[in-house]
């Protein structure tokens, strides 16, 4: 009788050592990693306001910058930090915070606003600063949208076919908001390592995001904006006590954001500095700051 086992136990023998060999290369590839100190996928963080055992939310750079427009946006129409959690928690519904270029039916961008139902063309609903404009602007007009559950105000808007959806976003969407509207300082941080490396930044591009996203009066004028070293760009605080530390905070916090997009390297306000590689740390201990301070890769 011919025997029949050989072939199934070679067969056996084949995945175990490809099993194995798999692994001996995964274990190799990880202790390099560490060894060269790799960070990893570059990636955001936003913790709450009490810090270690508080909630944290983590999310790519480029959900962090469309975070930020949207906050920003928010925040230059006066509106207050409850719309901005509203406006958060949609998109994190609706798109994941990203600016995509297809959904249901004709649906677009942050927000899924549809051109067939008035939300404007798609080239504009693609832009996240007019799309986040577009959402405040209905928001506002819903009676008492900062007193009703967030599910309900959103709702209002988007006349979404899931109203009940936006509601498990609001945790993450309130850590968000609290920290791009500068309520819990130093609360977001990026790891960029790897993302800030290639073309230097622009400070004229900067300067662009800015006016586009807070409005023109975020910059001084022209005849009173002073000397700015080269590869870097100064924001001043104008507000007073708590109001200046609040919106100093909304402007580090947009810059580390959108470093990756903006190529910005560091960023110092209030004798706390952050850095692409290290997150935030303390400089020096003065309590306070009247300006915000990025400095570009170069």
């Amino acid at each position: 009788m011919p025997r029949t086992s050989s072939p199934p136990r070679r067969s056996r023998l084949f995945r175990v050592t490809a099993a194995l060999a798999v692994l001996v290369a995964l274990a190799g590839y990880v202790a390099v990693q560490y060894l060269s100190g790799s960070k990893g996928a570059p990636r955001c963080t936003v913790t709450s306001a009490e810090g270690g055992a508080g909630r944290t939310y983590e999310l790519s750079p480029d959900q962090a910058a469309n975070a930020a427009t949207i906050s920003a946006v928010g925040t230059a129409r006066g509106l207050p930090e409850r719309a901005v959690t509203i406006a958060l928690a949609t998109a994190l519904q609706e798109s994941a915070l990203r600016n995509i270029d297809h959904g249901d039916r004709d649906s677009l961008g942050l927000f899924q606003q549809r051109p067939s139902q008035g939300w404007g063309t798609p080239a504009q609903i693609m832009d996240p600063v007019y799309s986040s404009e577009e959402f405040y602007e209905h928001l506002a007009e819903v009676p008492g949208y900062s007193r009703l559950p967030l599910t309900v105000a959103a709702q209002r808007v988007q006349k979404s076919g899931f109203p009940q959806a936006y509601a498990k976003h609001e945790p993450d969407a309130t850590l968000l908001s609290a920290a791009l509207t500068g309520r819990a300082p130093a609360s977001l941080t990026c790891s960029l390592s790897t993302a800030a490396a290639g073309a230097p930044g622009d400070a004229a591009e900067v300067r662009s995001d800015l006016v586009r996203a807070f409005g023109k009066d975020v910059l001084p004028s022209a005849g009173s904006a002073g000397a700015s070293a080269a590869g870097t760009v100064s924001v001043p605080v104008r507000a007073e006590d708590e109001a200046a530390s609040r919106r100093g905070w909304e402007l580090a916090h947009w810059a580390v954001a959108r470093a990756g997009t903006l190529r910005i390297e560091e960023v110092s306000y209030a004798g706390q500095v952050w850095t692409t590689d290290t997150g935030w740390r303390t400089e020096r201990k003065e309590s306070g700051s009247t300006t915000v301070r990025m400095r570009l890769a170069h």
